[in-house]
């Protein structure tokens, strides 16, 4: 079971972004994984090396008891970096392009939940036991958020006003990445639990404040 990203897909032509969707990716990252589920499937049509690849949109959040939760170094994923602003650790954000043809300016992209992803884990391992070759899945939950608007809902959860700077657009970043997961529905049988932005943040920041986590602060 390989842990792919909808990075393979670069800047999609279609959205809701389906499996069989042209891959070309804009960034290292996509790169590297998109290689690796084509050695997978060059291994099941060798080798009947059984594999299934599954595409992560965002992944966010933290688990709801706060036992468990993100901590890069350096920290690059939004939600955290917007929840480290709230909590004053951080002066302020940086959006990263504003004049993106979106509603806003702003990236758009497709959050879902960490413990949804570990849920998908459990049910591609069963889905292995039974089917022989190689498949790939999205994980998302279909709904789309600019980055402005993950800021919006974070000052909601904390009641805290975010400070941002606008700087330019970074290479390798699609203007939007948003998931059709219906296949992982259909032949997993998986549906996210958590699928309200406001709670997956709620979860993030959680964990930011755990005393597990105050320690590699």
């Amino acid at each position: 079971m390989f842990s792919s990203t909808c990075a393979v897909y670069g800047a999609p032509k279609k959205i809701p972004i389906p499996e069989n969707h042209l891959q070309a990716p804009l960034n290292p990252y996509g790169h590297s994984k998109r290689m690796v589920e084509q050695l997978l499937a060059d291994s099941a049509a060798a080798h009947g090396v059984r594999s299934v690849s599954l595409r992560y949109f965002n992944a966010a959040g933290a688990n709801p008891e706060g036992e468990i939760g993100e901590a890069h170094d350096p920290e690059t994923h939004l939600i955290p970096l917007v929840l480290e602003v709230a909590a004053s650790l951080r002066p302020s954000l940086r959006i990263h392009g504003t004049d993106y043809a979106t509603r806003d300016g702003t990236c758009i992209r497709d959050y879902v939940h960490v413990s949804d992803l570990a849920d998908a884990r459990v049910l591609a391992l069963r889905y292995l036991a039974k089917h022989a070759g190689t498949a790939a899945f999205n994980l998302g939950n279909g709904a789309a958020f600019t980055v402005r608007e993950v800021i919006a809902a974070a000052e909601r959860v904390t009641g805290r006003k975010i400070p941002v700077r606008v700087g330019p657009r970074r290479p390798g970043d699609p203007p939007a990445l948003v998931s059709n997961a219906s296949l992982a529905r259909r032949k997993l049988g998986w549906k996210p639990r958590h699928w309200d932005l406001e709670s997956m943040i709620a979860t993030a920041g959680r964990w930011l404040q755990s005393p597990m986590q105050a320690p590699d602060r």
